[in-house]
């Protein structure tokens, strides 16, 4: 009877430690990709307002680079690529600790190999989606 409130206790500590590490590691990925993006560099004006993220041009030429749209989808890639970044290095860390700590247990050595391989597969999509993007617009996204 003693051994299972002690059980329940120590599972109670367990969760909040990972919530709590759950929540930290969240802080540090939204403070790392705001951090990616300084305000400073996209500070402009857009129709006679101030913009902080999207910089258009006033003479309303038409042009797509001048566009408040191009300005906004250029930096939510910036923000994905940067998240994928990370995303597949905390994978990739994740997985070495699981292959790591398996020690003869076989369904987590195999465990440890899909998560590498699908996050190895996810890159490679990644990549290809990004190198679709710039042959469909012309000159490319980023120039």
């Amino acid at each position: 009877m003693r051994n299972n409130a002690i059980y329940r206790i120590v599972l109670t500590v367990m969760t909040i430690k990972q919530k709590i590490l759950s929540i930290s590691f969240s802080v540090l990925v939204v403070a790392f990709v705001v951090s990616l993006i300084p305000a400073a560099a996209y500070a402009a004006s857009c129709g006679g307002a101030d913009t902080t993220l999207i910089n258009c041009s006033q003479d309303n030429s038409g042009g797509v680079e001048t566009n408040g749209i191009w300005g906004l989808l250029l930096l939510v890639l910036q923000i994905l690529t940067a998240g994928v970044g990370v995303v597949a290095v905390g994978g990739i860390v994740y997985a070495a600790i699981l292959y790591a700590s398996a020690e003869d247990k076989s369904d987590q050595v195999n465990q440890a190999k899909m998560i590498i391989t699908n996050i190895v597969i996810g890159l490679i999509a990644f990549a290809l989606m990004w190198a679709g993007i710039n042959f469909l617009i012309p000159g490319g996204v980023f120039t």
